[in-house]
């Protein structure tokens, strides 16, 4: 796993908990994006990149996408459970 060059941003606040589920699913980005390409979302590796590391928004379809991949509710993503 390559280590982050930019400190986290601040424009969402799931980023870091879509990483931590990534890795503890041992899932690569790419597998993760080529998910979010057979439901609709069509993301490249730099975007999901800035997701994680809190520098893009993430839109609700988006969040929607990833936690049902990932097994997760939304509300797990932000924090709120």
């Amino acid at each position: 796993m390559r280590l982050r060059k930019q400190e986290i941003g601040d424009k969402n606040i799931c980023g870091i908990r879509i990483e931590q589920r990534r890795t503890a699913l041992n899932m690569k980005q790419k597998d993760l994006l080529m998910q979010l390409q057979l439901k609709g979302i069509d993301l490249n590796s730099s975007a999901l990149s800035k997701i994680e590391g809190q520098l893009r928004s993430v839109s609700d379809r988006e969040l929607l996408a990833i936690s049902e991949i990932l097994g997760v509710s939304m509300l797990w993503l932000v924090g709120a459970e």
